[in-house]
């Protein structure tokens, strides 16, 4: 009845099943508590291996495989022969009292569990990766105005930065760079770009003509800006 009621998933209704029980192999027909079919089905496939020699049984964790202990509430069934049996008869449940979240996750059938953590994980996938392109669309707004800026107050004043401001906009860019390039831990790209040359193409497709938009200008700024980054991680 244990393994019944953790293989279904009512192991916080246990006392109120177990005291609704007056035969260990009858069952009430009905019981205030969900999936209590599904936990009465369970019962009848374990007895029906037992009972058909494909499950081993003993009393107090002792495989003796007496069958005048399969009507005794001190019938026990040990971990391992729980788990092989269901291996074999029932491949597509994985229940967490029998097998590690590793080997669910591994196991071909997805379960629900799996199926839910997987859309989390592009959820948040796909927000760190909106994220990302907003953060490049602010960045290149802000880079158009710097031009704007620079070409009002003259030649003489373009190439006048402070070092602050210069460390600022490369580790900027340094970051936007690597974020780009990167992956997350479970190995999924956070864009759709694989190499700095790719970003390169991409911005003078978009901004040719663009003042500092030239491949040269691009490839030693962005260079500059993730060897700056880098250096400034601890």
């Amino acid at each position: 009845m244990e393994a019944a009621i953790r293989w279904a998933g009512l192991l916080r209704y246990k006392p109120m099943i177990i005291s609704a029980i007056t035969l260990p192999n009858c069952l009430p027909q009905t019981l205030d508590c969900p999936r209590w079919s599904e936990c009465c089905l369970y019962m009848e496939r374990i007895y029906d291996g037992i009972l058909n020699t494909e499950l081993s049984f003993g009393k107090n964790g002792i495989t003796v495989n007496d069958p005048d202990l399969i009507s005794s509430p001190d019938l026990t069934i040990r971990h391992v022969d729980l788990k092989r049996w269901m291996c074999t008869h029932y491949p597509e449940h994985r229940p967490g009292f029998l097998f590690s979240r590793s080997e669910r996750m591994a196991h071909p059938f997805i379960s629900m569990e799996t199926g839910q953590a997987l859309l989390m994980e592009r959820l948040a996938l796909q927000a760190a990766l909106d994220g990302t392109r907003s953060q490049m669309q602010e960045l290149q707004v802000r880079h158009q105005a710097l031009l704007k800026q620079s070409t009002i107050q003259g030649a003489a004043k373009q190439s006048v930065i402070s070092d602050r401001a210069e460390t600022t906009y490369l580790n900027i860019i340094g970051g936007m760079v690597t974020l780009m390039l990167g992956q997350s831990p479970s190995g999924t790209p956070y864009s759709v770009f694989k190499t700095q040359e790719s970003i390169v193409t991409a911005l003078l497709a978009h901004y040719s003509g663009t003042m500092g938009i030239t491949e040269r200008t691009l490839n030693g700024k962005f260079a500059n800006a993730r060897k700056n980054v880098h250096s400034a991680v601890p």
